[in-house]
């Protein structure tokens, strides 16, 4: 979700990608289905094993794109995900970048949309609000001290909430692009999770109370913004907020589906785990199967 994690890919050990026939053994479609992932870090999941594509993406075969494709049989499946990913490099190359050095740049993750694409998969939205940063500026290494959120206050306006409700255009106009691109698709656009409980737990994630119940405001805000932009553009909302409470990052290594600032499992700090992509997986597939499209099928329009 944030490009500081783009650049810890240094990490990750780029393997050759999961190529289609691989997805194909997967059950629960009964169609051809023309699967193509798109979105940021909460998709391509870094450090999450193992990696493949552009190291700087931190992209990994264990990402909810690449269990769902083999759930689903995909005869073709295209994973473009990449960690930093803002809603402008859906259109325009992405610059990457290693511990501050160029790493050349991505195509825009739309050119992997045809015609006979019959899925997409979007996850986008969280750089566009920079809620990395947002957390890692937030961190209260002791209890006693100034909260975060206010210094997001401008003349009693919360500058954060202001640029997540900024999100919703750009969204908008991604989707729209998707849809003459891949007008038979089905598109189905994820929220984001429960990263904290109520209330936080510092120290073990160093957010004080209010602000992680702020920080975590923000995300139910941004996921608002998501639906709603959903709603409007001919996509499909799929909430992942819900099936992800009980196991956030307060919660223990085996419960949890994110991971706090200090990782437990491998996974990038603040990102879905190999436990919460295969739970979003698991949720996109249900989803799926409850759409009016169905599953695999592509969408009217």
């Amino acid at each position: 979700m944030g490009t500081v994690f783009a650049a810890a890919a240094l990490a990750v050990s780029a393997t050759a990608g999961t190529p289609a026939s691989a997805a194909a053994g997967g059950a629960g479609a009964t169609g051809r289905q023309v699967y193509v992932a798109l979105g940021d870090s909460m998709a391509a999941g870094p450090f999450v094993p193992r990696g493949t594509g552009p190291v700087a993406c931190g992209r990994s075969t264990g990402n909810y794109p690449h269990r769902l494709a083999a759930r689903l049989g995909a005869a073709v499946f295209r994973d473009v995900t990449c960690s930093g990913a803002e809603t402008g490099d859906m259109t325009a190359p992405q610059r990457l970048s290693v511990l501050g050095l160029d790493a050349g740049t991505v195509p825009p993750q739309v050119d992997a949309l045809s015609t006979a694409t019959t899925l997409v998969t979007l996850t986008i939205g969280g750089n566009d609000a920079g809620l990395v940063g947002v957390a890692g500026g937030c961190v209260r290494l002791s209890p006693v001290g100034g909260y975060c959120r206010d210094t997001y206050l401008r003349d009693g306006v919360d500058q954060e909430a202001a640029r997540i409700d900024g999100l919703g255009p750009r969204l908008a106009a991604v989707l729209d692009i998707i849809h003459r691109r891949s007008p038979a698709a089905l598109v189905l656009v994820t929220g984001y999770g429960d990263y904290l409980r109520a209330g936080g737990c510092w120290p073990a994630v160093p957010l004080l109370g209010s602000d992680a119940d702020w920080f975590q405001g923000s995300i139910d805000r941004m996921n608002s913004v998501i639906s709603a932009a959903s709603a409007a553009h001919g996509a499909e909302y799929v909430d992942v907020r819900t099936p992800s409470g009980g196991h956030d990052a307060c919660r223990s290594p085996r419960a949890k589906w994110v991971e706090g600032f200090v990782p437990t499992a491998p996974a990038a700090p603040l990102h879905p785990n190999a436990r919460g992509e295969q739970a979003y997986a698991d949720v996109i597939h249900s989803r799926m199967g409850g759409s009016r499209y169905g599953v695999p099928g592509g969408r009217g329009r």
